[in-house]
């Protein structure tokens, strides 16, 4: 370019700025004809534009330890407001109330999915990575359109959750068991080991509290099942609740410890708090995992043996997991009558089987025959739960055990669920069929001054 061409194209340039800056600039200098916040890109820098001042304001103010209260929320909202209104860009009333409600999760909550908490609908919240969010309603998995904006906001959500239970989680600790605020459980596994980002699953803390009666109304059972089971309980009978992953198992322990008389001590231990006993003398044991140097563990073997030293009338085990089944037994054959636990099988007959392997788990080593034995003197019934293709969750099974026969422990079913096949909507059918047979436990319950109908086992 020659000397001339330079000097005209200064002269122009200098004299007549380029069309599309000079209407950038004037639509920078009138407020009121930004282009309104429309994109999803710049809604979220908007967004984590206001987050971090917030943040900084927030630290200055000092709000307080307490962020839960509505007079916080009030506060912070008015803050969020204000910052709005210094950015000067113009954004809907819809998006407005969204943004105010997103940072205001992010402040106080759980994030994007602190709706999900908040819904009374939703049973389990399942994060497989920043992108994809699951829950389960009514026993079935929907995916939802819920996401979070990167790895690091799920990872700030994670570290708020385990961080509130003096647990932390990296890549030295990549794994977590926690519990919110109101008893939901949580566990969080983290990068490298979680391949596709980081995954959170909380299992939500129900805070109704359902009766037998309850069950007989969703269709869980039948009125006769209700009726022997109350006396069960009244009684001291020592039941054992076994089912899959989310087949209501807690529920149904919760649902029997109503009938627990008011006069009775209860202890119950878990490995994460979930039982709400419907009673006021009840003292509630939670294990505690070891510390970052891999001590002070406490399992559940410990606490049933200082359970032991607490004068319970009954001992109730959230979830029998491993060598505590022995423990658990003993208690049962030696006073504690009316005890109770759950565990994972698919069957009745498949309890005894877990049963059996996890007292070879506690470490003593003791023959076949003694160990069934042991089982077949403490356990008196055992309660079945599934949970079917609908969602639908059923008793399917209620088996009492009779004795011991050479060495295989011998039951009978009482009560059983005999599914029918499913109908038009993919809701399964079935009928509930007593076996015909008089318990032999009945006695008991006669002894006691209670008594079961007679008609109560006849076949339909």
């Amino acid at each position: 370019m020659d000397e001339r061409t330079q000097h005209f194209s200064k002269s122009v340039f200098s004299k007549k700025e380029d069309p599309e800056q000079n209407q950038s600039k004037q639509v920078n200098s009138l407020p009121h004809k930004q282009t309104p916040v429309t994109s999803s890109g710049s809604y979220k820098d908007l967004k984590k534009k206001i987050h971090t001042k917030l943040l900084d304001e927030l630290d200055t103010t000092k709000l307080g330890e307490d962020l839960s209260n509505e007079a916080t929320r009030q506060n912070i909202t008015t803050l969020i407001e204000t910052l709005l209104a210094e950015e000067s860009v113009p954004i809907g009333m819809q998006d407005r109330k969204k943004l105010i409600q997103e940072l205001i999760d992010d402040i106080l909550g759980l994030g994007p999915i602190e709706p999900l908490l908040r819904d009374t609908t939703v049973n389990d919240v399942l994060v497989n990575g920043p992108k994809n969010v699951y829950v389960e309603r009514k026993g079935v998995l929907e995916k939802t359109n819920i996401t979070f904006d990167d790895e690091g906001h799920l990872m700030k959500t994670i570290n708020r959750i385990v961080s509130c239970v003096g647990r932390r989680v990296d890549e030295s600790s990549p794994m977590v068991d926690a519990r919110l605020k109101d008893g939901s459980r949580v566990n969080a596994i983290i990068l490298p080991l979680a391949i596709d980002g980081a995954s959170l699953s909380i299992r939500k803390f129900s805070e109704k509290k359902f009766m037998l009666d309850d069950l007989v109304t969703f269709g869980a059972m039948t009125e006769a099942m209700c009726e022997m089971l109350k006396l069960c309980v009244i009684c001291k009978m020592n039941i054992i609740v076994s089912g899959g992953t989310g087949s209501g198992k807690t529920t149904f322990l919760n649902a029997l410890s109503r009938y627990i008389p008011d006069h009775e001590r209860v202890v119950t231990i878990e490995d994460a708090a979930e039982l709400q006993l419907q009673r006021d003398h009840v003292v509630r044991l939670e294990t505690r995992p070891p510390n970052l140097e891999g001590k002070g563990e406490v399992s559940q073997r410990d606490l049933v043996k200082n359970a032991l030293r607490m004068r319970p009338e009954r001992i109730i085990l959230g979830e029998i997991r491993s060598g505590e089944a022995l423990d658990l037994l003993q208690a049962m054959n030696t006073g504690h009558d009316g005890s109770m636990g759950t565990l994972h099988a698919n069957t009745t007959r498949d309890a005894f089987s877990r049963l059996e392997t996890m007292c070879l788990m506690s470490g003593i080593e003791l023959p076949q025959k003694a160990i069934r034995e042991q089982i077949a003197s403490a356990v008196s019934l055992i309660c079945q739960l599934n949970r079917f293709s609908d969602g639908s969750r059923r008793v399917t099974q209620i088996s009492e055990i009779t004795g011991m026969e050479n060495s295989v422990i011998t039951t009978q079913d009482i009560f059983v669920f005999e599914q029918k096949g499913v109908d038009e909507n993919g809701k399964v059918k079935g009928i509930f069929k007593p076996s015909g047979i008089r318990p032999v436990f009945s006695k008991k319950i006669e002894a006691m001054g209670y008594k079961l109908p007679a008609n109560m086992f006849n076949l339909i």
